[in-house]
């Protein structure tokens, strides 16, 4: 449990996580219980997951896209270390059907002009355009640039409603769980 659980390549998986990833290969009587207990020992994790409640209030469901790529939803991570190649931001763009996530590092100066090479590169190039883009109301997602560049491409933009991140709530889950693996790494160090 301990090599699947705490190497640089499983990064601190939760204990549904690790169940399947071990289950793979072994099992015993009690098996699920005991790796439930294990990963809810992990001083590491006990010190960077966040406890997860469910929100208040209605929710109004997105629609299930119908197809992989077509909906997608995007988010930043910052307030990281530059990094040698002068990055300190993490764009997170995730496939609402599938759960697939793309991380690019990028700037926090980088221009509309940057950014939307980078969306072609690691988006449009592998998985084509999407229908819908479900984002937080960051004021690169509300330039008239990043507009009219999705009005051309026949993408619609979804907002989120101001101070109600549940409505991004796929990326920000994924987020979470980037930020509790870049500490969980951070404190391996």
């Amino acid at each position: 449990m301990e090599e699947g659980h705490n190497t640089p390549y499983s990064v601190h998986p939760g204990g549904d996580k690790l169940y399947k990833d071990l289950k793979k290969n072994f099992w015993w009587p009690g098996m699920k219980r005991e790796v439930a207990e294990f990963v809810s020992r992990c001083l590491n994790c006990q010190k960077v997951k966040a406890e997860r409640c469910k929100p208040k209030g209605l929710v109004q469901p997105l629609e299930v896209p119908k197809w992989k790529w077509d909906s997608i939803s995007m988010d930043f991570v910052g307030g990281l270390p530059l990094t040698k190649s002068g990055r300190d931001k993490i764009w997170v763009i995730v496939d609402r059907l599938t759960k697939t996530a793309r991380f690019i590092p990028m700037n926090e100066t980088w221009s509309m002009d940057k950014l939307a090479k980078a969306y072609v590169k690691y988006v449009v190039k592998h998985h084509g355009v999407p229908q819908d883009i479900i984002s937080d109301r960051d004021s690169r997602f509300l330039s008239q640039f990043w507009k009219e560049l999705q009005t051309a491409m026949g993408t619609k933009l979804k907002l989120s409603t101001a101070f109600h991140p549940t409505t991004d709530g796929q990326t920000e889950r994924t987020i979470q769980t980037l930020e509790d693996m870049l500490r969980a790494c951070v404190l391996d160090l």
